[in-house]
């Protein structure tokens, strides 16, 4: 096993984490954690043997929070793994922008993977995942990985994408407090780019600044926060009919 590995990641509902820290744990004796979701918090250069990157896919592309704090670090040469993990319908040019954006930065990319998490704004998509199956198969993966890393070579894995990436997407409104809310401010304190503030019994969010990563709704200890009914109803109706879908996770390997 490898003797330590620096883990970065943002998982804003959970399930991105799950995935890179399952593969994480398989193949190191000692997982330093770095989460690129705390907003203000510098980002540590890699000092184990090993580096992996885990973020969410929003709308077939990588949260630009993850680029930017992935442009702080320094690979030196070092060996790294990659993770998108998305909900269900799909990971176009996510895995390939996280992809470069590791490399520029020096890393060597021994393998990668696009993984599946219950879908953040249509729960019922990809529900409980990633699930045993889910880690029994990056565990394994992790095995594989870890036999090949001292052939791992500058050039890096192959995996699909598009280049110029596809548009980002665009947020059409941003979540919303319900009349039970108790202004405890978990979410303003949780939210990546202090989209929200809560000040004299009032809580606002800022539509130009939040990403809608719902990293908000998933932390509210009352379930008042929630999307706009309108914009829940129309992702139930674009997204239902993967319901019952159970997309398989994807490896790459040198």
């Amino acid at each position: 096993m490898v003797s330590r590995t620096d883990f970065y990641y943002f998982s804003p509902t959970g399930g991105t984490k799950k995935a890179g820290e399952a593969f994480c744990k398989a193949i190191s004796v000692e997982v330093k954690e770095h989460n690129l979701g705390i907003r203000g918090k510098e980002t540590a250069d890699p000092t184990g043997d090993l580096a992996v990157f885990a973020a969410p896919v929003f709308g077939g592309r990588i949260p630009a929070l993850v680029s930017e704090k992935i442009k702080a670090l320094e690979g030196s040469g070092k060996k790294a793994v990659t993770f998108v993990v998305y909900g269900t319908r799909a990971y176009e040019d996510a895995l390939l922008e996280l992809n470069q954006a590791v490399s520029h930065q020096g890393f060597q990319i021994a393998a990668s993977g696009a993984c599946i998490a219950q879908h953040s704004m249509a729960p019922e998509v990809g529900k409980g995942r990633p699930d045993e199956k889910d880690v029994s198969e990056i565990t394994g993966f992790a095995k594989q990985v870890e036999s090949k890393l001292d052939n791992c070579i500058r050039t890096g894995v192959t995996v699909p994408g598009n280049q110029p990436y596809k548009e980002a997407m665009t947020i059409p409104a941003p979540p919303i407090s319900l009349e039970s809310c108790s202004l405890c401010g978990k979410c303003e304190e949780v939210c990546p780019t202090a989209a929200i503030t809560v000040n004299e019994g009032h809580i606002a969010t800022d539509p130009n600044t939040c990403i809608l990563c719902m990293a908000c709704t998933a932390v509210c200890p009352n379930q008042s926060r929630i999307l706009p009914p309108p914009l829940q109803e129309r992702m139930e109706q674009m997204l239902g009919a993967l319901k019952d879908v159970r997309r398989e996770n994807e490896y790459f390997t040198l």
